[in-house]
């Protein structure tokens, strides 16, 4: 168990504590979004620490590779639920984007594993990929704190501006990316094998 594989454990471990903090009502509202979001930062903070160490020290083992993935996927799709479950007035719209984010994850994963056990090709992340991540980070942190950080009186708060175009941006990047990988990998997904 090394250092990179603590992390992703670590980033597993800390999903339901993100969830706990945003959804039950153990908080008044600005210190649920405030504990959350600093959770949230230290989730994909060792989302980020775990690879770089693991390549850079050489320490890639076959848990890691079956982890790393998994823990990303627990952590967006923790953070998707949590929010589709405490924030009503976004429900309307971000059930949809929940919803895109979470086939796109599904699929890409899938057809991973498909052009790995057809070509042993290990399908890495691409620029689109990371991207996608960063504005899946940038977006379940505005929704947190938009509300905390402008006046509830202001406009910026009233119409959730700032969520809703950081949920446009991610729900652009999932589909784009989500795409690019298809498109690069579509001759290993024969339908009629």
């Amino acid at each position: 168990m090394n250092l990179p594989n603590k992390l992703s454990l670590a980033r597993v471990i800390m999903v339901p504590l993100f969830m706990a903090a945003v959804v039950l009502p153990i908080f008044p509202d600005t210190w649920s979004r405030i504990i959350g979001a600093a959770i949230f930062i230290l989730t994909a903070l060792t989302d980020m620490l775990d690879g770089m160490i693991a390549r850079k020290y050489n320490m890639i083992t076959d848990f890691g590779k079956f982890i790393d993935p998994l823990a990303d996927k627990f952590m967006i799709f923790g953070a998707m639920l949590a929010i589709l479950c405490k924030y009503d007035y976004l429900r309307p719209v971000f059930v949809w984007v929940a919803l895109t984010v979470i086939f796109r994850e599904l699929a890409v994963t899938s057809m991973r594993m498909i052009v790995s056990k057809a070509s042993g090709i290990v399908v890495a992340a691409a620029w689109l990929g990371k991207g996608k991540t960063v504005t899946q980070i940038i977006c379940v942190l505005t929704i947190l704190l938009e509300p905390v950080i402008f006046p509830a009186s202001s406009v910026i708060c009233e119409l959730h501006l700032l969520s809703y175009i950081t949920m446009a941006l991610m729900t652009v990047m999932t589909i784009w990316s989500g795409i690019n990988y298809f498109r690069a990998y579509w001759k290993f997904l024969d339908p009629t094998k």
